[in-house]
């Protein structure tokens, strides 16, 4: 009885073990040929990578907290970082997501966001600096496919 006892504890063991390393994907896989591009590197010329599809990595800060549609990824949690969303709104990514860490694949926007888009993301928990008559300009990520890792 001791001896299923021990085996059953280290069988959960294990098994919490590789629990935890699981890999959270949503929308397209990402590639095994795009080049990566640091999140310092997008958010310093978001220009430069508007284009062609870059990977960017990082720890979700805070994500979206009615339906996960966005998550703003930074180098570290207590960093400033840029806002993902998803391709078409074609995904989302699990409302408990804060604090893992992430691997996205896709481009940077550069807009202007309205005085209501603006308080529609605060709402939502979203950062922005806003101009004097509510707007924001915003550096975003628009990912075709992410990689969560706890």
């Amino acid at each position: 009885m001791k001896r299923l006892a021990v085996i059953l504890c280290t069988l959960a063991l294990a098994l919490s073990a590789f629990a935890a390393d699981t890999i959270v994907r949503r929308g397209s896989a990402i590639s095994k040929t795009a080049k990566s591009a640091s999140l310092s590197d997008v958010l310093a010329n978001p220009d430069k990578y508007t284009t062609d599809a870059v990977i960017v990595e990082g720890v979700i800060a805070k994500s979206c907290t009615r339906k996960g549609c966005w998550m703003q990824l930074a180098p570290a949690a207590d960093k400033d970082g840029v806002r993902v969303t998803f391709k078409d709104y074609g995904f989302f990514i699990p409302l408990d997501a804060k604090g893992m860490k992430a691997r996205a694949e896709g481009v940077a926007v550069v807009k202007t966001l309205s005085k209501e888009e603006a308080d529609h993301l605060a709402g939502e928990g979203a950062t922005l600096a806003r101009n004097e008559d509510g707007t924001a300009r915003e550096v975003s990520f628009v990912a075709n496919g992410i990689e969560l890792r706890k």
